[in-house]
C-alpha cells in the first residue's frame, strides 16, 4: 500500500520509517529541505518539497495511487486542509490530521475526518487509523482466546443501530470514541461518521466482525 505523509517533523519521519519497514511505499512532503535529514539513509521512499496542500506536490507524492495520508506537520490549518483534500479532491479512504487544539480535533472528527490531538498522541494512533484492516489488538487474555480491538466504522454503518454487530455471540462492543470522546456504549447506540469502536472479539470471530464491517448492512429493523 502506498502512504502519503505530511510534515517530516519528529512524528513523521518516525511514522514514515515504520510504514516502510512493514513494507508500504511512502511518500514524504515537507516544506522545508532541512527535515528531510531526519530521514535514515535506508529510507528508499519519496521526499517532495513543498506543501501538503498543494495538489500539483500532492501529485508528485503519488497521491493518486495512494490508500492512506497522514497530515502531521506542526499547524493545524494546514493539516486539515490537506486532509480535507486528500478525503474530497482524491477520495484517499484513510486519512488523519494531527490536531493541537483538542476543541478543533472534536469539531472535525464530527465532519468525519479523524484527528489525533496531541495531548493523546503516539505514533501507534496514527497507524492504527491508516490502516484500519490491519487487526489490531489493545488487550488480550492470558490464553489468547479473546482480544478488545478497535475499528473506525465505516461510514455506510452511520444510522444503524450497532447492537447489529454483536450478532453471533462472539463480539461484544464494549466502548466507542466519538468527538474526541471515548465512553462506554449503551446498547441503544446508533452509529455516526468518524467513530471509532473497541469491541472485545474471540479469536475465531475477527475475520467475520472485519467481513461485517466491509459489507454494506441490510434494511434497518
Amino acid at each position: 500500500m502506498h502512504v502519503v505523509v505530511v510534515g517530516c517533523g519528529g512524528v513523521g519521519s518516525e511514522l514514515a520509517v515504520a510504514l516502510e519497514s512493514e513494507g508500504h511505499t511512502v511518500a514524504v512532503i515537507d516544506k522545508n529541505r532541512n527535515a528531510f535529514r531526519r530521514l535514515p539513509e535506508r529510507f528508499t521512499g519519496r521526499a517532495v518539497l513543498g506543501f501538503g496542500f498543494d495538489r500539483d506536490h500532492l501529485e508528485q507524492a503519488g497521491i493518486t495511487e495512494a490508500h492512506a495520508l497522514a497530515a502531521v506537520t506542526s499547524g493545524d490549518n494546514s493539516n486539515i486542509l490537506t486532509a480535507r483534500i486528500a478525503r474530497e479532491t482524491f477520495e484517499i479512504p484513510n486519512v488523519v490530521a494531527r490536531i493541537y487544539d483538542p476543541r478543533r480535533a472534536a469539531i472535525y472528527q464530527r465532519l468525519g475526518i479523524p484527528t489525533v490531538a496531541t495531548v493523546a498522541w503516539t505514533t501507534d494512533q496514527v497507524r492504527r487509523r491508516l490502516l484500519p484492516d490491519r487487526v489490531v489488538s489493545e488487550w488480550t487474555d492470558a490464553t489468547g482466546s479473546v482480544s478488545v480491538v478497535e475499528r473506525s466504522l465505516p461510514d455506510t454503518w452511520a444510522g444503524r443501530k450497532l447492537t447489529e454487530l454483536d450478532e453471533g455471540g462472539d463480539v461484544r462492543l464494549v466502548a466507542i470514541s466519538r468527538g474526541g470522546q471515548a465512553r462506554l456504549a449503551p446498547s441503544s447506540l446508533v452509529g455516526q461518521e468518524g467513530d471509532v469502536l473497541h469491541l472485545a472479539v474471540h479469536r475465531d470471530a475477527i475475520d467475520a466482525l472485519d467481513q461485517r464491517l466491509s459489507s454494506p448492512p441490510g434494511p434497518g429493523r
